[in-house]
């Protein structure tokens, strides 16, 4: 890494005329004290493509949190790499992020939508919302959020991609195929 780094470093400063390490001043540490600090790092963060006008949408962008947790989301899961959802603040407080991810979809969605002059782009409002996006209903994305672990039992999804799964894993039958069909459809 030091030799990768020496080189670029070098042809950088011969390029703009400078001295010093390449990375330097580029990128900077900064202590996040409180969930609402947390918060709009992550947003900051996750918006960057939909506000360079890379991506129409926060779920379609690339190599961000926020497309790996959607991702995850529909499957029913949190991703495994990244520091999960947790709910609240409390007392026991498990080790995770302090809110629900669907408070953070929402503060994505809304935040994204909101134009700044100083940026290319942003979620236009002719986009449909994002459960809209997901083809889920609000009803359901509340059934979903708040009874899920009752409602569900073994694999969750879209039927054809429950009927993929069992035909994968050998399985005659389709559990909760009726609860998928009523509920994320």
């Amino acid at each position: 890494m030091r030799l990768l780094n020496q080189s670029i470093a070098i042809q950088a400063n011969q390029e703009d005329n400078c001295t010093g390490h390449f990375w330097e001043g580029r990128f900077k540490s900064q202590a996040l004290l409180d969930e609402a600090a947390l918060a709009a790092c992550m947003a900051y963060v996750d918006l960057n493509s939909v506000r360079a006008n890379i991506a129409i949408t926060p779920e379609t962008s690339a190599h961000t949190s926020v497309k790996e947790r959607v991702v995850q989301a529909k499957k029913a899961k949190q991703p495994k790499s990244l520091l999960p959802f947790v709910g609240n603040p409390r007392k026991a407080m498990p080790k995770g992020l302090p809110f629900e991810l669907k408070d953070y979809l929402e503060l994505i969605e809304q935040t994204g939508r909101c134009f700044r002059e100083d940026k290319a782009g942003y979620i236009e409002t002719t986009q449909l919302t994002l459960l809209n996006r997901l083809n889920i209903s609000p009803d359901n994305w509340l059934t979903l959020t708040k009874d899920f672990r009752k409602v569900f039992r073994g694999a969750v999804g879209h039927s054809d991609v429950l009927t993929d799964y069992c035909e994968h894993k050998g399985l005659k039958r389709r559990t909760n195929v009726s609860c998928c069909d009523k509920l994320l459809a």
